[in-house]
């Protein structure tokens, strides 16, 4: 038997690409990764196979795509690591979500059916297709008519993202399609089945996308309600749902020759990409909120309190952590905000200095944001360029921007950008709060860990101390430590997490001064908020209206 120490790998699949990241079984340390990029990204104008453009607010994948994570980051990995495959006893992955596909029985995409390559509705739905938002209001309305008993357990709205819209959507928009999908499956379950040849459903996202609560799903009744042709769904996903940490089955040979891994390594059970992240980041204690800050942000948190709180994405019991109640909300922009009013366009001169002094047009305005008091530039916005995920649940939704003036520099409009998101999470903590569940401490991971400045801003608006997590890669970082327990290298996810996980405690602190002046513009930033969302006008939503119907 080889002496060499263990490993395992965790797979990250994220909006654009796939990491692949090797760690050490006795410490978390992390030995090699690697990253794919997605060769189609995400398709939301026109399909590969087609010219024919898609509708407002889709937003497709390609499933080869995440195939090829498997066939060049695993192995490119394992080179960067230095470390044979026999040391590795796991493997654990993760996904975006809710991310879902429709399949035949045995799992292959409808897409890649050669009759259904022009069919949009064959494809997989990115968690940001948001094209479902009229069958999601329907589900929501007769659900709340009809005193629905899981409807609570999603703060009183499920959001258009997840499995039941979309379904709907397919089947009222492709019948066919719909009656051709013999399975309708996760893509963090999907990409296990490839790995492992056999089904399986993980409890993480049947309880937070799948409208799973209490051992059932929503009743062929109740569906029949919304589409007679629609009382049989639940069908395409019922499975035996398995805990995060068990074991999914052993790698087949097709999957090892793409990766270069023993054949028989145990797979870990699937899950979902924030969720994962906890025990990356040691936030498996009630109180501790951790917000996956990326391109979007997920907020999860574990308690041993069960509360209705308005707007949450889901609390389901084991959802996270063994033991406890699971609590997810969410925004469904963050970096993607950012992203957007720099791919706008900016003055020349700013790409002039960004480019002479080697930083990026980002870097650039954060440094000029970060020299103005809190207020100079005498903005408030709204972080609803991608919808709003929590609280108010409602994807056509819309940003908003008050307070230009002619002196209004792009610095100015970044940063109370960068500020509205930080109000959006505060606004998810006052409602956890309300609700009767302690958030003590948020603990970030993500992308937005390379913003200190962004960080100072969450510390100062939210009145809370952050911590950080110790690693740049915590989903993948997470699902290694997942793939530790599923070979039994540790007899659950709390002795693995303070073994394998990392944690950099209290890094930003609210000042004061500071956070008294943001309290003013949070006032702001509410009255516009439940103005323009909670029913005060009706703008946001018609100006959706009119676009949707001047682009069809």
């Amino acid at each position: 038997m080889s002496n060499d120490p263990a490993v395992v790998i965790g797979i990250d699949y994220g909006t654009l690409s796939g990491r692949a990241v090797v760690v050490s079984v006795a410490d978390g340390a992390e030995l090699g990764t690697a990253v794919h990029e997605y060769r189609h990204g995400v398709v939301d104008r026109r399909l590969p196979a087609t010219d024919a453009p898609l509708g407002p607010d889709w937003a497709l994948q390609i499933p080869q795509d995440w195939r090829d994570v498997l066939r060049y980051a695993v192995p490119q990995a394992l080179a960067n690591a230095g470390v044979s495959p026999g040391q590795v006893i796991g493997i654990g992955t993760d996904f975006t979500a809710c991310t879902v596909l429709p399949t035949t029985v045995d799992g292959t995409p409808l897409c890649e059916l050669e009759d259904l390559q022009d069919r949009p509705h064959a494809y997989p739905k990115l968690w940001r297709h948001h094209a479902a938002q009229p069958q999601a209001d329907r589900i929501n309305a007769l659900a709340a008519e009809l005193g629905e008993d899981w409807l609570p357990r999603y703060g009183g709205k499920i959001s258009s993202e997840w499995e039941y819209a979309k379904a709907l959507q397919v089947l009222e928009e492709d019948p066919e399609v719909y009656e051709r999908a013999q399975r309708w499956i996760e893509a963090a379950d999907w990409i296990v089945w490839e790995l492992c040849g056999r089904e399986t459903r993980n409890l993480c996202t049947a309880g937070y996308k799948g409208i799973h609560q209490d051992g059932k799903r929503p009743s062929p009744e109740y569906l029949a309600k919304l589409n007679p042709g629609f009382a049989g769904f639940t069908e395409k996903l019922e499975h035996p749902l398995s805990a995060m940490g068990t074991v999914a089955g052993g790698l087949t040979a097709r999957a090892a020759a793409w990766t270069g891994l023993p054949e028989g390594t145990p797979v870990a059970i699937g899950n979902v990409d924030a969720h994962v992240t906890n025990v990356a980041a040691q936030a498996v204690a009630p109180g501790q909120m951790l917000a996956v800050m990326g391109t979007s942000t997920c907020h999860v948190m574990n308690s041993d309190v069960l509360a209705e709180v308005p707007g949450m994405c889901g609390v389901v019991a084991n959802g996270v952590t063994p033991g406890l109640w699971g609590y997810e909300a969410g925004q469904s922009g963050v970096g993607d905000i950012f992203a957007w009013f720099v791919g706008c366009g900016l003055p020349e001169d700013y790409y002039a200095q960004a480019t002479s002094r080697g930083l990026s047009p980002h870097e650039l305005l954060t440094e000029k944001a970060a020299t103005q008091k809190v207020g100079q530039h005498g903005l408030v916005a709204l972080d609803w360029q991608s919808g709003n995920r929590s609280v108010l649940v409602d994807h056509n939704l819309s940003g908003v921007l008050i307070g230009s003036t002619l002196a209004t520099a792009p610095e100015d409009i970044y940063r109370a950008l960068m500020e509205a998101t930080a109000f959006g999470t505060r606004t998810i903590v006052e409602d956890f709060e309300k609700s009767g569940v302690t958030v003590s401490e948020l603990v970030i991971a993500g992308g937005m860990l390379r913003n200190p400045f962004l960080l100072q801003i969450y510390a100062d608006v939210t009145r809370r101390p952050l911590s950080t997590i110790g690693s740049e890669q915590g989903p993948a970082l997470g699902s290694a430590i997942h793939a530790a327990v599923a070979a039994g290298a540790y007899p659950d996810v709390y002795s693995a997490s303070k073994a394998m996980g990392k944690i950099n405690k209290n890094v930003y602190l609210p000042d004061e001064e500071r956070a008294r002046s943001y309290d003013a513009l949070y006032e702001i930033y509410t009255e516009l908020h439940d103005h323009f969302g909670r029913g005060g006008s009706n703008a946001l939503h018609t100006l959706r209206g009119i676009r949707n119907a001047a682009a069809s």
